[in-house]
């Protein structure tokens, strides 16, 4: 299904089991059916889920152009309004949930309650080489969608894991090109660009402006290789909780990508659906 923002045309799934709405928006590099575990699980069971492609992610519009956290905030409550949503529950992962940050404290009156998965409220020039393996990706040509797939299931933060919900993730991430070969939809500059954009605002004055009920989840395990930790350590996630005054922590088994799935994604949603009182 497709919005128009007004800026621009957003995908989304839609997933309506009843009761308050959830706005879900992916990692940095992601699309919407990253949630898809969550769902397996039955996030949707009583709540009305919109899992949302991000400008320049999976089927959404990819404009040359912004792609700052204030942008994205503004093609959410675009989105919001072309589906008559005056206030919502919204929730993110990484990327998603610093925008979920920032419209949770800049707009409390469209913003219900907030969930933060493994978002940290702390951004630093680090990131940039967290991410280098997910831009080089992003910017390879592949014989095949299987040859794609056997990239993906190597990266070390996998490390001899998988769950089928992540292959129906990545393979919505591709395209076909006339000649038969696959690459990403996204391009990298605009996602190079969204990443630097996140260094530009004091996450920690921000985060100290929510007042709504805000989950904060942490996937307490290192993002493959030993040199690279988990990406909220257990320092910034309880800085978090002191920031936003009406918080809750819970750590769930996993990495930054793996909590989402399998055996953690049932756990993901009991908290949230503990958070919103459903």
């Amino acid at each position: 299904m497709f919005a128009e923002t007004g800026q621009v045309r957003l995908h989304y799934l839609d997933h309506d089991g009843g009761g308050p709405t959830l706005i879900l928006l992916p990692g940095l590099t992601a699309n919407a059916h990253s949630f898809g575990g969550l769902l397996q699980a039955g996030l949707a069971d009583h709540l009305r889920v919109l899992a949302v492609d991000l400008r320049g992610r999976g089927q959404s519009d990819a404009p040359d152009g912004l792609y700052d956290v204030a942008t994205h905030a503004a093609d959410v409550l675009g989105f919001m309004d072309a589906l008559n949503i005056d206030r919502a529950i919204v929730g993110g992962h990484s990327f998603g949930g610093l925008v979920s940050y920032y419209l949770a404290a800049n707009h409390p009156d469209r913003v219900s309650a907030c969930v933060a998965m493994d978002a940290p409220a702390e951004v630093h020039i680090g990131i940039m080489d967290q991410i280098k393996p997910s831009l080089d990706r992003l910017g390879m040509v592949f014989p095949s969608w299987d040859e794609y797939l056997a990239l993906v299931k190597a990266a070390p933060y996998f490390n001899g894991w998988w769950d089928p919900a992540i292959e129906e993730y990545y393979r919505r991430d591709l395209r076909t090109n006339p000649d038969g070969t696959v690459q990403a939809i996204s391009d990298p500059e605009h996602i190079r660009a969204a990443a630097l954009a996140t260094l530009d605002i004091q996450w920690p004055e921000i985060v100290r402006r929510i007042g709504q009920p805000t989950l904060l989840l942490r996937a307490p395990d290192q993002l493959g290789s030993a040199d690279v930790g988990p990406i909220v350590t257990r320092e910034v996630a309880e800085r978090t909780l002191g920031w936003i005054e009406n918080s809750t922590l819970v750590e769930i088994p996993g990495n930054h990508i793996t909590f989402l799935f399998g055996d953690s994604a049932p756990l993901v949603v009991a908290e949230i659906q503990k958070s919103v009182g459903v």
